[in-house]
């Protein structure tokens, strides 16, 4: 069925600094989908993303890979065959937990897949090792492929014991050479593959002394980050208590602009009763004016009056007294 995509995910994707080994770089400008590809013919499982047409995460799960989170949304993993670490962040915790647990189930699977291979591989060779009379116990070692100088002496004097003292059984001079030789270039080919042995320990040596410096790198940046998401933390607790305190005085800012609303309402209302209680000093003046006005006539016409009837009595008089009017006035 060739390679199928068994999960797949949502991450920004970041690979570290080559030069700076600390740094990390962003190979996507936005969050692109990270799938776990499974190769039934080759039993691998791998790590692929792409941006576009660019792949920017090929990463092969071996059974010595581990994914670290590193933060409640941030991991990575190593690996040796790209010479990189990759990094991902996710939009929430769920996603890199779940992220997570399928890199272990896969790499337990890849761990399993490459025990399976091996005893394929050792049960094949079991036989061609045991006709050649070799020890499957046996640690692999340039001794024990070649042997030791005493054993291959041993081995050439047994050889050369049938030819020192022949018997009727023996094999003739000719037959005698030919298996020398055999046994010269098998010398040689084991000498050969000791030379190819010592040279690939030599340059595994190296690479785990340049693994163990990227690890202590890794180890270092690991540390850093988690500092730095520590400080982080802490400013986004620190922004958080602002967020708070903007919160409460924007509260009580909107509770004084209802009071002050409310006041404003008040001194309307009393400016307008101002306005009615001047209104009504000015009618109570018009009044007051009009009423001494009223006042004023009315003793008027009383002054008028009394005139008046004085003078009706004295018309009275003088119609029927005469004479009592000029008697009155000249006392």
């Amino acid at each position: 069925m060739g390679e199928q995509p068994i999960f797949s995910t949502r991450a920004h994707v970041f690979q570290i600094d080559p030069n700076t080994k600390k740094n990390w770089v962003p190979t996507s400008k936005h969050a692109v989908t990270v799938s776990y590809f499974y190769d039934s013919t080759r039993n691998v499982y791998r790590i692929i993303s792409l941006d576009g047409s660019k792949a920017i995460i090929n990463s092969t799960i071996t059974p010595n890979m581990t994914f670290t989170k590193t933060s409640q949304k941030f991991g990575q993993w190593a690996d040796s065959r790209a010479n990189t670490v990759y990094g991902l962040g996710f939009s929430s915790e769920h996603h890199l937990t779940k992220f997570a647990e399928k890199f272990q189930e896969f790499k337990e699977a890849a761990r399993l897949a490459k025990e399976k291979s091996q005893e394929k591989m050792e049960l094949t060779s079991t036989p061609s090792q045991e006709s050649a009379g070799g020890d499957l116990q046996s640690p692999l070692t340039p001794e024990s492929i070649n042997g030791t100088d005493d054993e291959r002496t041993h081995e050439v004097t047994q050889n050369s014991e049938p030819r020192a003292e022949p018997t009727q059984n023996a094999l003739p001079f000719s037959h005698s050479s030919a298996i020398s030789k055999h046994w010269e270039a098998e010398l040689a080919t084991l000498k050969g593959n000791n030379a190819k042995l010592t040279a690939a320990l030599l340059e595994s040596t190296a690479n785990v002394k340049q693994w163990k410096q990227q690890l202590a790198a890794y180890q270092e940046e690991a540390e850093r980050l988690h500092k730095r998401v520590t400080e982080l933390e802490c400013v986004s607790s620190q922004a958080n208590a602002v967020h708070t305190h903007k919160a409460e005085l924007n509260q009580t800012i909107q509770e004084l602009e209802e009071t002050l609303k409310k006041k404003e309402e008040e001194i309307e209302k009393l400016k307008q009763e101002i306005d009615n209680a001047r209104e009504l000093q000015e009618q109570r003046d018009s009044l007051t004016q009009k009423l001494q006005v009223r006042c004023y006539a009315n003793s008027v016409l009383f002054h008028f009056f009394i005139i008046s009837c004085i003078k009706c009595d004295f018309c009275f008089l003088e119609f029927h007294f005469p004479g009592s009017l000029s008697f009155l006035l000249s006392l």
